[in-house]
């Protein structure tokens, strides 16, 4: 259905013509004084000067062709010729009725949809998430969500570093500590063990120990060199190793980013694309745009319009070694293959900007993908500490985020057990959720390239611009819903009706602009104009509950409509929450 702002401009283009003058004059907005008036529009002094007329006169000619409206309960011209309008109560409803009736509450599907791709993981196996990865990842989730919802096809991709030096590091460390391992016995025929021979928390210990060493040891260095090439060459004791690493990692990731509600459709890495790689090398040779330099094989991707040094993506190092580039590269040509994705979206830490710039200039110059695919970086600033400086413990290391979760999660549940006697199992559930809604809102409702400071005391409360206000209002909603059945009301058949107050007219008009919000939120990659919907939905709420006898409603089809009204804002809310991958408890 059409978005309520396009229906309400058609009726004033259409005045505007009726008065003798382009519709194309009568471009409706939201007020920017409710003081006054709801929408506005300032056509006629955009006229003014071509039809050679005051643009007051202008605004009293359409506002006399407006007079009768079924949309315009009000049309008032105000000097030098601006137009207030204010919509009826009964246009709005009906609005709002046709919302509920559609499945997605008006948002219209694409013609055609696009495929896309979310690249938003990015975890190395064998090291634990710390608080950085949190950032990829509720942003990422939250994109893919929304672009779903919004009608296109999308798969999301962890993309695991799993391929690089760190795989020979580990390999070395595991053979310090279990040098009897058959892994490394290189004449070893038999089949290989399928318990892998470490756990995840022994894993997280043998890499940071293996990279420490690898700094103060040269040979030790050279050793896990070494191993990475036998491992990417094919021996089969390191990659059986290998395996193991990745089955261990990947189960304990899974097991994280779970906690965040946080799934992705692919979990390949880059050693997917291994195979790839000299063949796209040859293509890019082929095609006379990777040459030697230095040594290397590079591919020149300065344009003549660039104002900054842009240096040449290097698709080789002189040993003949991939590199990060070579197989991001290589997995878009992957993706291409594959997929034939419309779009490719990177959600990373916005210092990669220039590499990313680099890879997606190198990718389109070499042919991987065709102008058809947009490639997509979208990245984000840091989560810091209230020193400003990125987040840290309080001895001064890098927080795991499973850490993070459990000290939100326990704060949440102590003021939960403050605030209201509750069964301890679902106290802790209930925690588990609205610690969740904390931190991925906190994240979200920021824009993606800003940094925030990260403030546990403020994210929890349950006031203010919070995850937790959110879900509380959500809950009041649902108790009242609960209660009007256990009163003997059914929800089944009720109809959303004409407001009778300003505080529901708000909220019913703040419910009419779902559709476009979440249009543009899909369109512009922006999942904070959700988080700014949302929190404004609950604030209009509220007003209005305040405002409002609802249970106490003495009409009883009044009462019907209203309570039509907070299922309608509960289902509306839910939705947004859903697509930032938060759920809502039935009780706080």
């Amino acid at each position: 259905m059409k978005k309520l702002l396009e229906l309400i401009s058609d009726e004033m283009q259409q005045a505007f013509e009726a008065a003798g003058y382009k519709k194309e004059l009568g471009r409706v907005t939201v007020s920017n004084r409710p003081d006054l008036c709801e929408y506005q529009c300032n056509g006629a002094m955009a006229g003014a000067k071509e039809y050679k007329k005051a643009p007051i006169m202008i605004a009293n000619e359409v506002a006399e062709k407006l007079s009768g409206s079924k949309v315009f309960s009000e049309v008032t011209a105000v000097m030098p010729g601006f137009l207030n309008l204010k919509l009826t109560e009964s246009f709005l409803a009906e609005y709002l009725k046709g919302m509920a009736e559609d499945e997605k509450f008006g948002l219209e599907m694409p013609e055609n949809p696009k495929m896309i791709i979310v690249d938003y993981g990015g975890a190395n196996v064998a090291k634990p998430l710390h608080v950085g990865h949190i950032r990829a990842a509720v942003i990422g989730e939250s994109i893919k969500r929304i672009s779903r919802y919004a009608g296109h096809e999308v798969i999301g991709d962890v993309h695991l570093g799993d391929w690089g030096l760190q795989m020979g590091l580990v390999i070395c460390g595991v053979q310090e500590r279990m040098p009897e391992l058959v892994y490394f016995d290189e004449s070893y025929e038999g089949e290989y063990p399928t318990e892998a021979p470490f756990t995840i928390s022994e894993l997280e210990e043998i890499y940071p120990a293996a990279s420490a060493k690898s700094k103060a040891d040269p040979d030790f260095k050279a050793k896990a060199m070494e191993a990475t090439f036998k491992l990417q060459s094919g021996q089969p004791g390191y990659r059986a190793l290998w395996k193991h690493i990745l089955n261990v990692s990947v189960t304990d990731l899974k097991k994280n980013y779970g906690s965040l509600n946080v799934e992705f459709d692919l979990w390949k890495g880059e050693s997917d694309v291994h195979e790839l790689i000299p063949e796209m090398v040859q293509l890019m040779k082929d095609g006379g745009h990777a040459y030697i330099s230095d040594g290397a094989l590079v591919v020149d991707v300065k344009e003549e319009t660039d104002t900054k040094e842009m240096p040449p993506c290097m698709i080789l190092k002189s040993d003949g070694a991939s590199l990060y580039n070579t197989t991001d590269l290589a997995t878009i040509l992957e993706r291409k293959r594959l997929y034939n994705p419309d779009e490719i979206i990177y959600v990373v830490d916005k210092r990669q900007d220039l590499y990313f710039e680099q890879v997606f200039r190198c990718a389109k110059k070499t042919g991987l993908v065709d102008d058809k695919t947009a490639l997509k970086f979208v990245g984000f600033g840091t989560m810091n500490g209230k020193d400003g400086k990125p987040f840290k413990t309080r001895d001064g290391g890098v927080m795991r985020l499973e850490n993070l979760i459990k000290n939100t999660r326990d704060e949440m549940f102590q003021k939960i057990m403050e605030s209201r006697p509750m069964d301890e199992e679902e106290a802790k559930d209930t925690a588990g959720k609205v610690a969740v809604s904390a931190l991925i809102y906190c994240d979200l409702s920021n824009q993606a390239s800003k940094d925030y400071i990260f403030d546990l005391e403020r994210f929890t409360s349950f006031e203010g611009d919070t995850g937790p206000y959110l879900l509380y209002t959500i809950v009041r909603m649902k108790s009242i819903l609960n209660k009007y059945v256990e009163q003997g009301g059914s929800l089944e058949g009720l109809e959303l009706a004409e407001a009778q107050n300003s505080s529901e007219k708000g909220l019913m008009m703040q419910l009419a602009g779902f559709n476009a919000m979440m249009a543009n939120a899909a369109e512009e990659i922006a999942p904070h104009k959700v988080c700014a919907f949302i929190y404004d939905t609950a604030n209009a709420f509220n007003h209005f509950y305040h405002e409002t006898k609802i249970l106490g409603e003495e009409d009883e089809n009044r009462k019907k409509g209203l309570i039509a009204l907070l299922s309608f804002t509960k289902n509306v809310m839910e939705t947004c929450l859903s697509v930032l991958a938060i759920e809502a408890p039935e009780h706080m």
